[in-house]
């Protein structure tokens, strides 16, 4: 099993995975942590945290007979992608840089589905089943006990040599492979940049964010109206939002993805409010297809960019715009477009 465990590297490596690590699957006291953080409500409309009873932390439930996780990371910041320049412009639109190419979820599950099979080939039999973000997995505690990285208090996983800016995945198996060392020292210190940096002050200490202040929760999970106090600090972000990461001093070192499919479609990472705010549903969902974007929905996509053009600078197109989308889809946009023209005319 040795052995195999070190062809396990280069075979990852010629996956385009730039890291794994294997773990056991007792994920006890993450569950405990898990389950405090659903009893104070954090996770807000997300029903979905609080299902499949203790499945997410007993892996073996997911998948029956497993015994090992192997943990994977790939690296995703396309080369040239902007991070702050982007954000200081209130007239371009914001999109959080894990989103604005391929969807990630079928490209790794693909290439850890053919890890899977090359690992079954050389230890027949072998049972596994790969997993992205697909399924009731803690991910970032398996990633982090396979020696992957560690909980930073943004609640990412960060890696001393790569930061913070890459997809997990992971692959459940009942094959007894040697279990690599736990990431257990956390190099953050008394750094507290990402939860100071936090536009909406979503962070409630170290580790442990409330989602229903955190702009990615209220621009992609929330399917209703964007609590008004905290429509303002959203700025431009329209999908998503990287603020806690682009804070983290790790970050420096973090590395440029080789994948073509993370390039960003349609100048995505350029594009200004006003020319996705033309955008029907058509053309949207033309343009999104097979990318993470498509997840919100056009309704939740247009209220995300009236609030960006509210917090644009005040303009005659801007505040023309926004009228002519009035009485166009329903009262939900309705809603966050008349704040927006308000907004536009306090300015």
């Amino acid at each position: 099993m040795q052995d195999l465990r070190l062809q396990l590297d280069q075979w990852a490596t010629e996956a385009g995975f730039q890291q794994v690590g294997v773990t056991d699957i007792d994920l006890s006291q993450h569950g405990e942590r898990l389950q405090q953080w659903l009893k104070q409500g954090y996770h807000g409309e997300m029903s979905y945290m609080a299902d499949h009873d203790d499945m997410r932390w007993r892996p073996d439930k997911l998948h029956p007979g497993s015994i090992r996780a192997i943990s994977v990371r790939m690296d995703y910041l396309a080369p040239g992608v902007e991070l702050v320049d982007a954000l200081s412009d209130p007239q371009r639109a914001y999109v959080s840089r894990y989103a604005l190419g391929r969807d990630y979820h079928k490209l790794m599950r693909k290439r850890l589905t053919q890890l899977g099979k090359r690992i079954q080939q050389a230890a027949e039999p072998m049972g596994f089943r790969a997993f992205v973000d697909s399924a009731p997995v803690l991910e970032r505690a398996l990633a982090t006990n396979a020696g992957l990285g560690w909980l930073g208090k943004n609640t990412m996983l960060i890696n001393r040599q790569a930061g913070s800016y890459f997809f997990l995945g992971e692959i459940l198996t009942d094959l007894p492979l040697p279990i690599d060392a736990a990431y257990d020292k956390d190099h953050c210190g008394r750094c507290q940049s990402c939860l100071d940096i936090c536009p909406t002050q979503a962070f409630v200490g170290p580790h442990v964010l409330d989602a229903r202040r955190c702009i990615s929760y209220l621009t992609i999970e929330l399917d209703g109206s964007i609590p008004e106090p905290l429509r303002a600090r959203i700025g431009n972000r329209i999908f998503g939002c990287d603020d806690c990461q682009i804070g983290c001093p790790w970050n420096r070192f973090s590395q440029t993805s080789t994948e073509t499919d993370f390039t960003p479609r349609h100048q995505l990472d350029k594009a200004t409010l006003l020319e996705l705010f033309q955008w029907d549903e058509a053309t949207f969902l033309k343009k999104t297809e097979g990318m993470p974007i498509r997840r919100t929905g056009y309704r939740n996509w247009m209220r995300n960019i009236a609030v960006g053009l509210g917090n644009a600078p005040a303009s005659l197109d801007v505040q023309a715009a926004l009228q002519q989308r009035l009485g166009t889809l329903d009262a939900l946009l309705d809603e966050h477009i008349e704040w927006a023209i308000k907004r536009q005319l306090s300015v």
